[in-house]
């Protein structure tokens, strides 16, 4: 073999008698940084960026959140009436049925964000889901149409589940790519700003309504105000993200394609789907279970809790809905400062931080939520929201990191959903399901330390990698002045 095809790792001897040529042939291989191989990104369009793709989030978890906390009065509403908790598992088996056709949305947005741009796919998205929400607020009553009314919603539960296939993994691949290095976390967690301000804003409207038209109005016509508000939100989020230009890191991937005819197609081909699973199948599986963790969690906190309270503990609707959205007020607080530490300290601290949260506090968490009273409660919720908030401020930089440039949204898009449809949107169904069996009101702590424990798993076999370069893109930086310390970092000091 040729000296310089040889690894000097595997061939110590060649090195000891060759340097010289081993320092040029690595030199060849990974050549040093230039100036111009350096992103440098405005702060003003970094920002622009992330609100653009954080009202596409917020508005997502609007329309999930709407669902969710009105899970009991649309089952009144679509399903036959007799059995209550017939009703309930019903409608939560219609808020699943979304999440089955998540993964096909991702493996069709996915691979159409890799080939087409991250802008185009996220603006079409964003229309399929206003569309879905807005019309679910137009159909008829089970009482008006019979069989219909079911129908119709799981039919437009399904456009929501399609078009959110390629919203979570398009908008934290936009981000991500916008952001610079250093600063990743910290942008990153704007994305789950914008999850817990869809969550509260949903809250926030039920429990307004609730209060003010009484339980009666709102099963006969007040549950569908919420539904229609998602319309005008989806313009303004489309109007948003057509004013955005293309990440820096796709930019720069479409340049060095563009001069080979061959390549995006051979990246629609075989570099598709196929390519996903062949190549990044050990990424996949990571990203699935770290995301089973998240989701699971999320989910539990975010979405099934007001139910927990009322149908299992007897709250009021209404009490468990405010003592939720103050938990939340109080995560919207902190997320971003997560997201800092986790520039700071790594994404994998404060992961771990979050999913060993879950498994020692779980039990003491829901013990302290049986015991009833605001402060018992509200003490509760926030041992499980503050674990929570800890995945929330880093996982939206530590998924994207996973996977290399030319298939990151693709790639992404399908972990992601494939995990969040097996785990995540089942979790209610799932949960309540437990409930039923067993009639221990314990059984969503006990599922959610079987997610952490998956958590701590998938956490400990993660790289780091905070405070570096996304694979398959150059560096990012936040001024020309650290682009120039990056290049003057490789210059070696000279001798004398």
């Amino acid at each position: 073999m040729p000296a310089t095809d040889r690894d000097p790792a595997a061939d110590p001897e060649a090195l000891r008698r060759h340097p010289r040529l081993f320092r040029a042939v690595t030199r060849r291989r990974q050549p040093r940084l230039r100036r111009t191989d350096i992103t440098v990104t405005e702060e003003t369009s970094v920002r622009r960026a992330v609100r653009a793709a954080s009202l596409g989030n917020a508005m997502e978890w609007f329309d999930f959140g709407i669902y969710a906390y009105l899970a009991v009065t649309l089952g009144h509403v679509f399903f036959p009436s007799g059995n209550d908790t017939v009703q309930l598992l019903s409608s939560f088996a219609t808020f699943a049925v979304a999440f089955l056709v998540r993964p096909l949305g991702g493996m069709v947005f996915g691979p159409m964000g890799d080939r087409l741009g991250r802008k185009k796919v996220l603006a079409l998205t964003m229309i399929l889901m206003a569309a879905g929400t807005f019309a679910i607020g137009l159909i008829p009553s089970y009482a008006s149409i019979g069989f219909w009314a079911p129908a119709l919603l799981v039919f437009f539960r399904m456009v929501q589940g399609f078009s959110t296939g390629g919203e979570y993994g398009g908008a934290s691949t936009f981000i991500a790519e916008y952001a610079p290095d250093r600063r990743r976390g910290y942008f990153g967690s704007f994305l789950e700003v914008g999850t817990l301000a869809g969550y509260v804003a949903a809250a926030g409207l039920v429990t307004a309504l609730t209060t003010w038209l009484g339980h009666d109005t709102m099963e006969a016509w007040g549950w569908r105000v919420p539904f229609l508000v998602a319309g005008p939100l989806g313009l303004i989020g489309l109007y948003l993200r057509l004013r955005l230009d293309e990440t820096p890191a796709f930019q720069k991937l479409e340049s060095e394609s563009a001069p080979s005819a061959v390549a995006p197609a051979e990246a629609t081909a075989t570099g598709g789907l196929a390519r996903i699973f062949r190549q990044q199948w050990p990424a996949l599986i990571l990203c699935v279970a770290l995301v089973c963790a998240y989701n699971i969690t999320d989910y539990m906190v975010l979405s099934y809790m007001p139910t927990y309270l009322s149908d299992e503990l007897g709250y009021s609707e209404t009490h468990g809905l405010l003592i939720l959205l103050g938990v939340m007020v109080v995560l919207m607080l902190v997320v971003t400062r997560v997201g800092r530490l986790s520039d700071r300290f790594g994404r994998k601290p404060v992961l771990m931080t979050g999913m060993l949260g879950f498994l020692l506090l779980s039990l003491p968490a829901f013990l302290l939520i049986g015991r009833g009273g605001v402060p018992a409660v509200t003490a509760g919720m926030l041992m499980l929201g503050l674990s929570l908030v800890c995945m929330l401020g880093t996982m939206s930089a530590a998924l994207p990191a996973l996977f290399p440039t030319e298939v990151r949204y693709g790639s992404l898009a399908v972990g992601y959903n494939v995990s969040t449809s097996l785990f995540g949107g089942t979790t209610p169904l799932v949960i309540t399901a437990l409930i039923g069996a067993t009639g221990s009101n314990l059984m969503p702590a006990y599922y959610a330390m079987g997610a952490a424990l998956v958590g701590v798993i998938a956490v400990a076999c993660m790289k780091e990698t905070a405070r570096r370069p996304l694979d398959g893109s150059p560096p990012s930086v936040a001024t020309p002045e650290e682009a120039t310390e990056l290049v003057l970092a490789q210059t070696p000091e000279p001798r004398f």
